[in-house]
């Protein structure tokens, strides 16, 4: 599996391609879907499977001041890509000059020229080119005049459920992180560094890390707590946790903050970077009238948790190995 990042102009030398194209926002199980369809059709056709994909949301480059609510980040979708099978991922610098290119003239100077494909697969409700203006059949007649066969591939609809990026990031906003899942076909996970805290988890005998919310690049779920599994992002080890994620009203806190307790752990994490895999929401965040209520509260939802891998989950808890 090949990634490769293209500028305007550059020339690869690629292989007769089949390929697909789209921003492909958290690899979902319609995306995973849609990749199989250009690894069976590439497999048929004798030629090389590819993902064309953008380094940026197209609404960051044409509207100001614009900030996605990403399901993964850019590493983090080319990893999923990858997990995909498809020969070569390709990365195109979108910017306004992209963004300026009629759908024909994409066709005719990336796809033909620049990348080689000679099949293009589009997913049942893509559109791309300047405005995104055009539809499947103005790219059947383009591809026609180029030499690129055009297939529109089907929607995939399990169980007659629409699966789309908006429908899952609704699924996370709301705090329905098995909906969400089960759509993605993995557990939904960001990506943050930890930094320094109030240390008030720690006070009550459950010390937290503190996640940078700011620096998180991705949409964040409801508030509440959550059953969650953690690792270093240079570590192999998963480690059971519980997130809060919120404003701490008990502390009367005043801006939205993420605190992962991480069962059967010591040590000092500060400005590393952790990975946290949402599993499924235990209560909504409320307030407390006392620092002892509140504790109390946090020793049922570790139960909770616990009782939640054990049995519904199986999920062991490993070493955290600081590399």
């Amino acid at each position: 599996m090949n990634i490769i990042y293209i500028k305007e102009g550059e020339e690869q030398g690629l292989p007769e391609l089949v390929a697909t194209i789209g921003f492909f926002d958290g690899v979902h199980r319609g995306h995973q879907f849609l990749i199989g369809r250009v690894r069976d059709e590439a497999e048929r056709s004798g030629m090389a499977s590819a993902v064309i994909t953008f380094d940026l949301h197209p609404r960051q480059v044409l509207q100001a001041g614009y900030q996605p609510q990403l399901l993964s980040t850019l590493d983090g979708k080319l990893l999923l890509l990858s997990k995909t099978r498809v020969d070569n991922i390709i990365v195109l610098h979108f910017d306004e000059s992209l963004a300026a290119l009629p759908a024909r003239e994409f066709m005719k100077e990336v796809l033909y020229r620049q990348l080689n494909v000679k099949k293009l697969i589009i997913g049942y409700d893509n559109r791309f080119g300047h405005n995104r203006s055009e539809g499947f059949e103005h790219y059947v007649q383009y591809g026609r005049e180029l030499g690129i066969e055009v297939i529109l591939a089907d929607a995939f609809l399990p169980d007659d459920e629409k699966v789309s990026s908006s429908v899952i990031r609704n699924h996370i906003q709301q705090g329905e992180i098995e909906a969400a899942n089960r759509l993605l076909g993995y557990d939904y996970t960001i990506e943050s560094t930890i930094v320094n805290g109030c240390q008030n988890g720690r006070r009550m005998g459950f010390p937290t890390a503190n996640l940078d919310v700011n620096g998180c690049r991705q949409l964040l779920p409801a508030a509440g707590v959550y059953a969650v599994t953690v690792r270093l992002k240079d570590s192999v080890g998963w480690k059971r946790g519980m997130m809060n994620i919120g404003k701490r009203p008990t502390f009367n806190g005043k801006t939205t903050s993420m605190e992962v307790n991480l069962f059967n752990f010591t040590g000092n994490l500060y400005g590393q970077e952790l990975l946290v895999s949402f599993i499924s929401k235990i209560r909504d965040e409320r307030r407390f009238d006392s620092l002892d209520a509140l504790s109390a509260q946090l020793m049922q939802d570790r139960d909770s948790v616990n009782r939640l891998f054990d049995e519904a989950y199986n999920i062991q808890d490993c070493i955290i190995n600081n590399p």
